[in-house]
């Protein structure tokens, strides 16, 4: 009896252990998950350095802290605890301070403590704050970035009328991604790490450093001597129009920059020095005015001004390098043609290539370091199913550690999710990679709804990117199907296939996402009637299209920010060079016309008669929330049942805590009723 007893307990008791841990994802656990980012090796290699970002849903905020490890993981200890935001970390290069930016004192301002504890103290007053903080290596001095006032007020030009509110403009740009320009520009600055005066080496200039709205410390680099600083800048003089930014190079006790890669026109970015100091990399793009063609190393000899292309025969973009401690090679991350990034590891003699990581993870993306030794990276990791956590590779034995675990008594109660590549033929016959996600406990005997996910960008590839936003684990812990296609445009599968989209919006992109859902709804477990398209930007824009165009295939619709009217679109969106690459001009000039017509979901609005959620934030300039405007003003004008979920305070992505509740919240709402 007593033996029963004890098998019945052992029972009872793995059984709430199984449910303990078959958890669902749903919408507040993935938003209140921890954000690890921005993480520095000590000098000495013994320690690691990094920012964990901390949700507040309730407090509808988040906070930022700054955590010390050991380099085996071990020994975590948290630094921070004053302020809401400490971020930005750098090592004093002896290994026993280190630097950070805090708001602790009302504003954004370099701080400096000793990693042994004690109080931090205060470097900066800057009026403005700063941003994008980094120690030269001698020790000596910090740099970052800080607005300048060089244009005058309204105030200022009409001194009677000082409660006016009122911009004026002469020329574009008149507002860029969330923001109306104004009189301030973002500036380099460097300062002596006891504190003093700060020197302007940008005095006087109408330009930005780092890049907006995204740029970051990636865009500037001390030379290893600490005498010049490389940075990257657009200085030209329509920015709206143009995509030509340089890499700079200026002493630190001059005033004049030189540009190294003046008369190549694309982007370049990102600019790195070579151990040996003889060189100088950077990452560069050829064709002007487009954002998304392929991304190329550089090497710029500081001796002769001579510049040699590293990566000629190397298919994919290469993303953040980072040197071997001999310099003989150089590490990144790549987007491959299986629909993940992996590390990948160029030999500067020889030019060969070679991955370094495999697996369906994102490898790298979050940061990419290589350990003074030169033994080890230290790397990110991420999927589907997985927030990202720091790792340690070694290189030789190909040993992988784990060396954070912030989400992971939270994770290890959700149910995962199954991860499925699948490769389907389109309507031309090329294949086209696509992500299935199946939910939990996933059964082919029953019955799903399938959601067709339709991928933004335009040229952006559907990863294995874990997001609080656009969550698959979320999605198909609800119950749903998931197929996200890597249609023509989305980068990773060779620059020609990234390439295809442009002037092609409506075209075989379209018919890969149509073919792909079609090979889905062949499949036995797949409700024919209940199926949605969903997707933002680019991918709200395909959600437009399709319900134009999709002859029956899907009963919902969710839109989130896109574009509606190619040629309303065009006269309000703010970085011209955008439209006038993907579309091959402006709407006027005669041989565009017909396409922009063509390609416009608004053409097809006589089809539409299918229920559709419309998602918008007021403060997204890149497709104004008119565009969903008026694509919801034409589903009620109709008589489609249709929901509008404005956003007055966000922009093109929804950011705040409580805001991205309620979105999952509607998001769920509206497929249940259509798509149950």
């Amino acid at each position: 009896m007593c033996y029963l007893r004890t098998i019945t307990a052992i029972i009872i008791l793995s059984l709430s252990a199984i449910n303990l841990h078959a958890e669902l994802m749903d919408a507040e656990t993935v938003i209140s998950l921890k954000s690890v980012r921005d993480y520095h090796i000590s000098p000495d290699g013994k320690h690691l350095l990094y920012n964990v970002r901390t949700p507040d849903i309730k407090e509808n905020t988040s906070r930022n802290d700054l955590y010390l490890i050991n380099i085996n993981g071990s020994g975590k200890r948290r630094l921070t605890s004053g302020g809401t935001n400490n971020y930005s970390p750098c090592w004093s290069p002896d290994g026993k301070k280190i630097a950070f930016i805090s708001d602790r004192s009302g504003s954004p301002q370099i701080h400096v403590m000793n990693i042994d504890g004690g109080e931090a103290s205060q470097i900066t007053s800057m009026e403005h704050g700063v941003g994008n903080l980094l120690w030269s290596p001698d020790g000596k001095y910090f740099s970052f970035t800080s607005k300048v006032k060089l244009e005058k007020t309204m105030a200022e030009r009409h001194k009677d009328m000082p409660k006016a509110n009122v911009l004026l403009y002469d020329d574009l740009p008149v507002r860029h991604w969330d923001k109306f320009t104004d009189e301030y520009y973002s500036h380099l600055f460097i300062i002596p790490v006891e504190g003093g005066e700060a020197k302007d080496l940008m005095k006087g200039e109408k330009y930005d450093v780092p890049l907006q709205p995204f740029g970051g410390r990636s865009q500037i680099c001390w030379s290893p001597e600490s005498s010049e600083i490389a940075y990257t800048c657009k200085k030209v003089d329509d920015p709206e129009m143009s995509t030509n930014s340089d890499i700079y190079v200026i002493p630190i006790a001059g005033t004049k920059s030189n540009n190294i890669t003046e008369g190549m026109e694309g982007y370049d970015l990102d600019p790195v020095y070579t151990p040996d100091n003889k060189h100088i990399a950077f990452i560069s793009m050829q064709r002007p005015g487009y954002e998304s063609d392929k991304q190329r190393l550089f090497l710029y000899n500081r001796r002769n001004a001579r510049i040699e292309e590293v990566t000629k025969d190397f298919k994919y973009n290469v993303n953040h390098p980072v040197f071997s401690k001999d310099g003989q090679n150089v590490y990144f991350y790549a987007g491959n043609s299986d629909g993940t990034y992996q590390i990948w590891n160029i030999d500067l003699k020889s030019k060969k290539s070679s991955t370094v990581t495999e697996g369906n993870y994102n490898w790298g993306d979050r940061g990419l370091l290589v350990t003074p030794d030169g033994n080890n990276l230290i790397l990110s990791r991420r999927n589907f199913n997985h927030p990202e956590e720091i790792f340690s590779l070694n290189l030789k034995s190909k040993k992988l550690t784990q060396l954070t675990f912030e989400n992971s008594d939270v994770m290890k109660k959700i149910d995962p999710v199954k991860i499925e590549a699948k490769w389907i033929t389109s309507t031309d016959g090329a294949k086209v990679h696509c992500w299935v996600v199946y939910p939990p406990d996933f059964d082919a005997s029953k019955k799903y709804p399938l959601l067709t996910y339709c991928q933004g960008g335009p040229q952006q590839m559907v990863s294995q990117h874990f997001s609080t936003g656009w969550s698959f684990l979320t999605m198909a812990s609800e119950g749903y199907v998931i197929v996200a296609p890597n249609r023509r445009g989305c980068p990773g599968f060779g620059q020609e296939w990234t390439d295809a989209i442009n002037q092609d919006y409506d075209g075989q992109p379209m018919q890969d996402i149509l073919a792909a859902t079609d090979e889905m709804l062949q499949e036995p477990y797949i409700d024919k009637n209940r199926t949605a398209a969903i997707g933002a930007s680019a991918g709200g824009y395909a959600v437009f299209w399709l319900a134009g165009n999709h002859e029956g295939r899907f009963k919902a619709f969710i839109s989130h920010c896109g574009m509606f009217n190619m040629i309303s679109k065009y006269g309000s969106t703010e970085e011209m060079w955008f439209p006038n690459w993907d579309n091959g001009g402006p709407y006027w000039v005669s041989d565009n016309i017909e396409y922009y017509t063509e390609s416009s979901p608004h053409t097809y609005a006589d089809k539409w008669d299918t229920p559709i959620l419309i998602i918008t934030g007021e403060k997204d300039f890149r497709v104004p929330y008119t565009q969903s405007l008026e694509a919801f003003t034409l589903a009620q004008s109709k008589g489609i049942p249709s929901r509008l979920l404005y956003y007055p305070n966000e922009n093109h992505w929804i950011l705040g805590l409580q805001e991205k509740v309620i979105w999952y919240r509607e998001f769920f709402d509206f497929l249940k009723t259509y798509c149950k």
